[in-house]
């Protein structure tokens, strides 16, 4: 489970922000700041509410400083993608989710997890679902190709590790990318619900999951 989540790290990291700092490090730290930054008033006034020079007010910086490590605000929604995943697989690490051996045991504490994380992530999911469609062509299809890989894949792998799962290739497939979007479901459509029963709603979803899969959930798992 390391091996896969170090993986899933380096093809994030290999599609790295060019920017004019030589500091690759230094960089990386100052774009982390920009997405931290520019989220609030992002997700406030929307990417196209909101200019550059807010988002460099938001950050701290002047208009120079800002285009030192970015070159356009499509650039920061790159960057908050980026920014994502690499997070939830902080959260997936901090979790223990690498310590689990029982793969069934392993898909029920991932969703939790993610499901978790996520809602609690819920102003950056819902932005970036809504606001991706002004990606430039290039980015669209790194994040696309990121998100197909690491999170579709990450599923992908813990379905394949669950030995006689009663699914065929191709149904594999669609739960894979069924359990992505269900994973988001409490940020883009949970509106309606009671926010004080954010627990029993991933529960249900969880429960919802494994019946789909037509398998039976690990002793023990609302504990987890």
């Amino acid at each position: 489970m390391q091996e896969r989540l170090d993986k899933m790290q380096r093809r994030v990291s290999e599609h790295v922000l060019e920017s004019a700092s030589l500091d690759r490090d230094l960089a990386d730290r100052k774009q982390q700041a920009i997405v931290e930054g520019a989220s609030a008033v992002l997700f406030e006034k929307g990417f196209h509410g909101t200019s550059i020079r807010d988002i460099a007010a938001a950050c701290g910086m002047s208009m120079g400083q800002l285009y030192h490590y970015i070159s356009s605000k499509d650039d920061i929604l790159y960057l908050m993608h980026t920014h994502t995943q690499e997070i939830w697989y902080q959260r997936l690490m901090e979790g223990g989710f690498d310590q689990i051996s029982d793969p069934v045991e392993r898909l029920a504490h991932a969703l939790r997890l993610s499901m978790e994380f996520i809602y609690e992530n819920r102003d950056l999911y819902l932005f970036i679902f809504t606001e991706s469609k002004h990606l430039d062509r290039e980015h669209l299809r790194v994040v696309l190709e990121l998100d197909d890989k690491n999170v579709v894949g990450f599923y992908r792998g813990l379905l394949a590790d669950i030995p006689g799962l009663p699914l065929s290739a191709e149904e594999s497939e669609v739960a894979s990318n069924l359990i992505e979007f269900i994973s988001v479901f409490l940020p883009l459509r949970g509106w309606n619900l009671d926010s004080e029963k954010t627990r029993e709603h991933v529960d249900f979803l969880i429960e919802f999951v494994f019946r789909g899969l037509r398998l039976e959930l690990p002793l023990g798992w609302r504990a987890a």
